[in-house]
């Protein structure tokens, strides 16, 4: 009997391992009446910690653990579990990036609305933890647990403001929808498994190139349904209607979460599946993902138009960016390492955008709310109540004016346009010109809801005395601020970097 211990090689596990015990360590802090700021900056050092051992694994041997014993196969071991290749570093990378950001964001949340920070913060490291899994998994069972990691913890975050009905509500329309989608992406599994008898995804690519043409049928249904459960996790249209009131109910930060974090994790996910996994059948999943790209960011931006409020806005905006990292995947094997590193660069650089206008949102948000309350009035937090914010505070107004910019793809918003560009070279080199025209219209359409918002920024404001004062509250808010319009200002000088770190998933 051969041996069958898998060795475990602590190193390449290090940023989720940190991120572990760092949940643990809050958890019990907080159990001890730690206060609730030294939580947070516990939290946010363990991130940043975790942070930096992704970069010096990025400068040294790419690293794979839990993996069958003796299989060697070309340049390095194969059938692992856990590989951590440029792709896993530069998507756990961004992930931890992002997560600071978070970090810095909730900490003011979490004094204004009184919530549990050592609950708070044990719940959010749970999740990064399951995304840093789920973008170095590779076999199918890690990719579940993963997934599952990331999601059951955000349903607790999202209903965390306590006595808040929205909340609740939303917390419960995400809990049904992951259900669901859970359900389906284990039920596709199985039927994959039960055709080929592997759960690693190189086996089940080698597999699945030499199968009977008798288990056609039961092997597509089984990759359109994992495809649904990814797309559960990405809000991809018709997957899509938790996300506009989940966005509108959690805790701003929280939808800061989804938005970046998550979705990054899913979209990683679902490019490793498909490029390692399924690449034999490109016919079946090609078409579904190109038709999914096209539906979600047409959907997303028809949607985004009739939006009065920024956070529903930029929620809708969230669904039609889907679309757009979608596409390049959409053109199957042909090209299909471009078509990855085109996607990957797309989120990476979308990350540092959509943050940082959730970063700018939750701290206008957060002093209009105070003026709200003493002035009174009818209806806030509409795009009007942005009127003038550019007189009021000339930094804070700059900065989502970059970031809306950059979203829209224009100049001198560099990073935005270069991220379609890749995108739209992907589509065409990989023959979905179709496609390609759709893409081409939706960014014309997300041009005016973007511009349409950016120039309320720099318009006379209109009687509205709540919001005269309205600016940047607190220093971890305008840190995460700045960090974002730094991260988006180098990235439009040298948006090139991000597709120089990865070309390809392994």
């Amino acid at each position: 009997m051969g041996q069958v211990i898998q060795s475990i090689d602590y190193a390449a596990v290090a940023p989720a391992l940190i991120v572990a015990v760092a949940a643990i360590a809050v958890l019990l802090a907080d159990a001890f009446d730690v206060p609730r700021r030294v939580v947070g900056m516990l939290s946010g050092g363990a991130l940043a910690v975790a942070l930096l051992s992704v970069v010096l694994l990025a400068f040294g041997d790419r690293r794979a653990t839990f993996c069958l014993p003796g299989e060697l196969r070309g340049n390095g071991p194969r059938s692992c579990s856990y590989v951590a290749d440029d792709f896993t570093l530069l998507f756990q990378g961004v992930v931890l990036a992002a997560a600071v950001v978070v970090v810095l964001l909730s900490l003011r949340e979490i004094a204004e609305s009184e919530m549990p920070a050592g609950e708070y913060h044990f719940l959010l490291l749970s999740a990064i933890v399951g995304a840093l899994s789920l973008v170095a998994a590779r076999d199918l069972v890690l990719l579940v647990v993963a997934l599952e990691t990331l999601s059951l913890p955000v349903f607790a975050l999202v209903a965390l403001k306590r006595y808040s009905g929205t909340g609740s509500e939303a917390a419960l329309k995400l809990f049904l929808v992951s259900v669901v989608s859970a359900a389906l992406m284990l039920f596709g599994i199985s039927l994959v498994y039960g055709a080929t008898g592997a759960m690693h995804l190189d086996r089940i690519a080698a597999a699945l190139e030499r199968l009977p043409s008798d288990y056609d049928p039961v092997v597509g249904v089984g990759i359109v349904l994992v495809l649904v459960g990814f797309g559960f996790k990405v809000a991809a249209v018709p997957f899509h209607f938790w996300a506009p009131d989940v966005y509108q109910g959690a805790p701003l930060p929280v939808a800061a979460f989804l938005s970046v974090v998550s979705k990054a994790a899913g979209f990683a996910g679902l490019a490793i599946v498909l490029a390692l996994g399924f690449p034999a059948y490109a016919h079946v999943w090609g078409p579904v993902v190109a038709l999914l790209a096209a539906v979600t960011m047409t959907l997303g931006n028809l949607m985004a138009l009739r939006q009065r409020t920024a956070i529903r806005l930029l929620a809708w905006s969230s669904v039609a960016q889907s679309g757009y990292m979608l596409a390049p995947l959409a053109v199957g094997t042909h090209r299909l390492p471009e078509a990855v590193a085109a996607t990957t660069a797309y989120v990476a650089l979308y990350a540092v955008m959509n943050l940082g206008a959730f970063a700018v949102v939750i701290a206008f948000r957060g002093r209009a709310q105070q003026g709200f309350a003493e002035y009174g009035g009818a209806e806030w937090d509409t795009l009007d109540d942005y009127r003038g914010l550019a007189r009021r505070s000339p930094a804070i107004g700059a900065a989502l004016a970059f970031f809306l910019i950059c979203l829209a793809g224009l100049p001198p918003g560099v990073m935005g346009l270069f991220a379609k560009v890749v995108v739209f070279r992907a589509v065409v080199a990989g023959d979905v010109t179709w496609l390609a025209v759709v893409m081409a219209i939706n960014t014309v359409i997300g041009l005016y809801y973007y511009l349409v918002w950016a120039v309320r920024l720099f318009a006379a404001p209109e009687g509205r005395p709540y919001l005269l004062a309205a600016g940047p509250g607190g220093f971890p808010v305008r840190a995460a601020i700045a960090a974002t319009a730094a991260g988006a200002v180098v990235l439009s000088v040298a948006p090139q970097l991000v597709l120089q770190t990865v070309t390809s998933v392994s």
